[in-house]
């Protein structure tokens, strides 16, 4: 028997999601049946509010809070270092390490020809005018095909005397073990192997 329409949209909705599958969309949708009317309503009006109350930083496209960027304060970051993101999320993972203290950039989108994603959508000019101070330039995007090309593209475009750029290294997570290493991985940690000191 077929879900009621507004059930089904619902469901839909949640399967936007990422990581979210038909199953897991459908138990979370029936979950949220089960809440109560103010506690929906308490979801609607965050959900509907969200994007006004944390919008992106027009400097560095990180996230704001009450229109104060945590991440563009010059007084405890270094500004001789930018680092590239794809999302805001990279730069609270990166602060969770507490190893880099300089700035960060959003680039947005990553190069993607088949999705429509091309060198516009990466807004280059917006980077170069963020390089004035800047000595070391880190690109630490995902390593994926996507990734990958859009650093590469961005390594020749923002090159220039006395800016060191450099990417995130890649390889072996800590406490594993080779056997259950694929080999992507593998391979990446062989490449970029280092000298024993």
């Amino acid at each position: 028997m077929k879900y009621p329409d507004d059930l089904t949209s619902l469901i839909a909705h949640l399967k936007k999601l990422p990581g979210v599958g038909a199953k897991t969309a459908e138990r979370f949708a029936f979950e949220l049946l089960g809440w109560s009317q103010s506690q929906l309503a308490q979801l609607g009006t965050l959900l509907g509010e969200i994007r006004a109350k944390i919008p992106p930083c027009t400097t560095c496209g990180c996230l704001t809070q009450e229109g104060a960027c945590p991440f563009c304060n010059h007084t405890l970051r270094d500004p001789h270092s930018l680092c590239l993101i794809a999302s805001p999320r990279d730069a609270y993972a990166i602060e969770e390490t507490r190893t880099f203290r300089g700035l960060y950039h959003v680039v947005e989108h990553l190069l993607s020809p088949l999705d429509g994603r091309h060198s516009e959508a990466l807004r280059v000019d917006r980077i170069i005018a963020r390089l004035d101070n800047v000595k070391e330039l880190i690109i630490a995007f995902d390593s994926t095909l996507e990734g990958d090309t859009t650093a590469l593209f961005l390594k020749n475009q923002l090159a220039r005397p006395g800016l060191s750029i450099s990417r995130l290294a890649f390889g072996l997570p800590v406490g594993s073990s080779l056997e259950y290493i694929d080999g992507g991985t593998l391979a990446r940690a062989l490449v970029g192997r280092q000298n024993l000191h």
